[in-house]
């Protein structure tokens, strides 16, 4: 396995990058100011040995909830501002790691420049001795990159992180890190072996986004991560799962059992013919999710689709309005949740919004249509 050459940073009492041991962590999937299911997830994460918890703030009332939460835990906190970067300053105190994504600093206050906004959050971790990570994501890329490099999406992002590591540089700001996400392992690897070549410096976390349910989750996470670590590229990880609350601890032990193999030499085959049919994504649920059905949705999905498993579709199955709009344009169907109803689209077309009780059987129609059309076989009855 060839050594990391990336500098060190720290997040709170953690140190990752160069020769520290891979951190492993992993993000509370409740609803934020939920303090008790809140709480009892950030035990579940602390109890499997979580490095870092990340928790999702998107409003004042999000940040209250942290205060609370952070009286209780001495775990080290990472932040994820969502689409609010106002909120760098008022957080930065109860967190240890400041993550914002580039392709979401155009949402408030239009008339700033991006500089503007990144220098905002790299005060706020200034003073409070905060690390930031720059999270650049398949399904809510920059949209000046997303159209400047169209021809290229992998590109897109890794220019995108190149460039926001460049401002924060010339802001003087060094404890920082960056990932480059996408439901796609090949194309994580390949995103971050180009962003590693041109910032070998800067340490990465790793993640296959919306990996989905066991074992294709696992196996998905598994290609990159073997890929990406065994060439000394990744510092830090998250296994992205779509687990029930109470088995989130899960991501953890997978991360964990995966360097293991990795750090002995022992790397699991794929499967044969893994993925050359139907290829379900679903996100690992987080706290934007509005409604808890989401995750018995994506495994009644996974049962509905089984007859359709020889054909190579793509079904991605969101839990929430903020990236499930974006990360659903690649798929053939795409699905995402809302309080009371999921919006199916076709690629970036939608098809309507149904109730949870709907959705399944508009689904199946939808599926049977496209294994006519692109296969010009008739479904099996």
């Amino acid at each position: 396995m060839k050594p990391r050459k990336t500098r060190k940073i720290k997040i709170g009492s953690l140190t990752i990058g160069g020769d520290s041991s891979v951190a492993v962590q992993s993000m509370t999937a409740t609803r934020t100011q939920d303090l008790e299911a809140t709480a009892k997830q950030i035990k579940i994460l602390e109890e499997a040995g979580a490095d870092v918890i990340r928790i999702a703030v998107d409003s004042d009332k999000d940040v209250e909830a942290l205060r609370e939460l952070r009286k209780n835990s001495d775990a080290v906190f990472s932040v994820d501002l969502q689409e609010n970067y106002r909120l760098a300053p008022i957080v930065a105190p109860l967190v240890n790691k400041i993550r914002y994504n580039p392709g979401h600093l155009y949402h408030l206050e239009k008339d700033k420049t991006i500089r503007e906004k990144v220098e905002f959050i790299v005060q706020a971790a200034k003073d409070h001795e905060c690390a930031i990570r720059i999270g650049v994501n398949c399904g809510s890329i920059d949209p000046d990159y997303k159209e400047r490099f169209a021809h290229d999406e992998l590109e897109g992002m890794v220019q995108c992180a190149i460039d926001h590591c460049a401002m924060l540089d010339e802001l003087e700001f060094v404890n920082y890190c960056v990932s480059l996400k996408d439901s796609d392992s090949q194309k994580v690897i390949e995103a971050n072996r180009r962003f590693a070549d041109l910032r070998p410096d800067v340490p990465l976390h790793l993640g296959v986004t919306e990996a989905g349910l066991p074992p294709e989750g696992v196996i998905k996470t598994r290609i990159a991560f073997e890929q990406l670590i065994s060439a000394g590229i990744g510092d830090t990880i998250r296994v992205s799962l779509t687990l029930p609350d109470d088995e989130k601890g899960q991501e953890i032990d997978v991360g964990r059992e995966i360097l293991k193999d990795i750090d002995e030499g022992r790397f699991r085959s794929v499967p044969e013919n893994f993925l050359e049919g139907l290829n379900i994504i679903a996100c690992p649920s987080c706290s934007r999710v509005e409604n808890g059905k989401f995750v018995e949705l994506a495994q009644e999905v996974r049962k509905l689709t089984k007859y359709a498993e020889k054909y190579k579709l793509t079904i991605a199955v969101m839990g929430c309005r903020v990236n499930g709009p974006g990360e659903t344009d690649d798929a053939d169907l795409g699905l995402w949740c809302g309080p009371t109803h999921v919006n199916l689209k076709e690629g970036p077309k939608g098809l309507g919004a149904f109730t949870y009780d709907e959705i399944l059987g508009k689904l199946k129609l939808e599926v049977d249509r496209l294994i006519s059309e692109k296969f010009s076989e008739p479904v099996a009855k």
